[in-house]
């Protein structure tokens, strides 16, 4: 109700109605505070409040993909180009985007690698991180399939496993994630660098912990181990598994012992690369991009999704 304040030069509405919307609070779709209608960010994980606008008005709950992996891993430009490749192409899978932010990820990756350089270290502030609310269009589907997927820094996440609680948005996410992808720098693996290899097996027992915390049913939902800058190693791509149980021990046995969906898979975006000197530093540069075996992890996990549900309505019937 609007009522009119009169004074001696005007007369001003008291627009009183609009303190009724404050009086109801608006819950965060990843951790669940309650956060006013007019919030751009969820006060406590800084996750956008957009994502709670679009998934109620949705009947059907979204599928939460984990990309995870350590810094350096190339998780942004992989999600980058993942998105651009099945946001463009017209083939059986088509991802439209929900909203305008789930595109800057997207268009930060392609602009970077057009002019011959990789996009920006994500940073470790939350409110900063680019996510991607998605509805992917299948053409064996009579109804898109919603899909969240946050780009999180990889310094960010191992903090929170270091010290949990530190990263509010991770662990909440993490606990609700319906699938994930895990990132390893096959690269760094050949060069004998076993650093990622302990990275993935601290981020997988952590995921075991959470979903044993949580006590859900789907503890072992689909995994898919992705190995990054596959195209700077000769025998990745033959055989991701036999290069997995090589050079990455940790996380082979970790897999074979504790995850009943998982599998391995060689991806790369750049097919060559080069370094320039800037100052007392050289940097890589990609010289040409040629994505190979960027789709395939992400359609396989959507096939553990349909199957999933499958069971689910003959348990039902």
């Amino acid at each position: 109700m609007t009522s009119p304040i009169t004074s001696r030069h005007s007369i001003v509405p008291l627009e009183s109605y609009r303190l009724a919307q404050y009086m109801k609070p608006i819950a965060c779709f990843i951790c669940g505070e309650g956060n006013t209608f007019d919030s751009e960010l969820c006060h406590l994980c800084h996750a956008p409040m957009a994502l709670a606008h679009q998934a109620n008005d949705q009947q059907v709950e979204p599928q939460m993909i984990a990309v995870i992996g350590a810094a350096g891993a190339g998780k942004t430009v992989y999600l980058g180009m993942l998105t651009d490749m099945l946001s463009s192409c017209n083939s059986e899978l088509q991802l439209l985007a929900r909203g305008a932010f789930s595109i800057s990820l997207q268009q930060a990756t392609i602009a970077a690698l057009a002019r011959c350089d990789f996009p920006d270290k994500t940073p470790n502030e939350p409110d900063r991180w680019n996510w991607m609310h998605y509805q992917a269009m299948m053409s064996n589907r009579r109804h898109p399939l919603e899909i969240m997927i946050p780009d999180m820094a990889g310094e960010a996440l191992l903090e929170e496993i270091n010290h949990p609680h530190s990263y509010p948005v991770i662990r909440a996410f993490l606990s609700k994630c319906t699938g994930a992808l895990l990132l390893i720098d096959a690269g760094r693996l050949e060069n004998g660098d076993r650093g990622h290899d302990l990275t993935g097996m601290k981020i997988l027992s952590y995921l075991r912990e959470l979903n044993e915390q949580r006590q859900r049913k789907d503890q072992n939902y689909p995994l898919a181990i992705v190995f990054t800058k596959a195209d700077e190693c000769n025998t990745c791509f033959d055989s991701p598994p036999a290069f997995a149980e090589r050079y990455a021990a940790g996380v082979w046995g970790h897999c074979q012992q504790r995850w009943d969906r998982c599998r391995f898979f060689a991806a790369g975006v750049v097919g060559s690369c080069g370094v320039r000197r800037d100052w007392n530093t050289f940097v890589r540069v990609p010289l040409r991009v040629e994505p190979r075996g960027v789709t395939e992890p992400f359609l396989w996990l959507l096939k553990q999704f349909e199957d999933r549900r499958s069971r689910q309505r003959r348990k039902k019937s």
